[in-house]
């Protein structure tokens, strides 16, 4: 992630936290019957048409910021998709394939003389024996 992302996630937050604070804040249509029992006191403080209309112009303009840093962000994030892997197995480098063996020169190769495999008795294991003889007693 580059400084500007960085630098735009971080208003983005700020914008949002602003947003609900600001909401928050606001009255709602229902408030005005709470002004015949002391509640009226808001307008001393923003002036004489109350807090309506700064806060919701404030609301206003913060919305517009957040909106800008949410397209912001999707570019960002989209031109940024298009260089990464895909998927996580893209990500994964295979091995280089390995040399196929080399044929062997059977000329090369000494032989053995014929009458040194003829002399010498086949070597039996028990996995040779015939199933239904039964084994040697020791």
């Amino acid at each position: 992630m580059n400084w500007l992302q960085t630098t735009a996630i971080v208003f983005h937050v700020l914008f949002a936290a602003g947003i609900v604070g600001l909401v928050l804040l606001q009255r709602g249509k229902g408030a005005d019957a709470g002004a015949g029992f002391g509640a009226g006191a808001s307008g001393t403080v923003f002036g004489a048409r109350g807090s309506a209309s700064f806060l919701s112009r404030t609301t206003a303009i913060l919305a517009a910021l957040f909106i800008g840093t949410s397209l912001t962000l999707a570019y960002m994030g989209s031109r940024q998709q298009q260089t990464a892997p895909s998927s996580v197995l893209d990500r994964v480098k295979t091995p280089a394939p390995a040399a196929p063996p080399a044929k062997i020169d059977e000329a090369a190769l000494p032989e053995i003389p014929a009458s040194e495999t003829a002399t010498q008795p086949p070597v039996e294991t028990p996995a040779s024996r015939p199933a239904t003889e039964p084994a040697p007693k020791p």
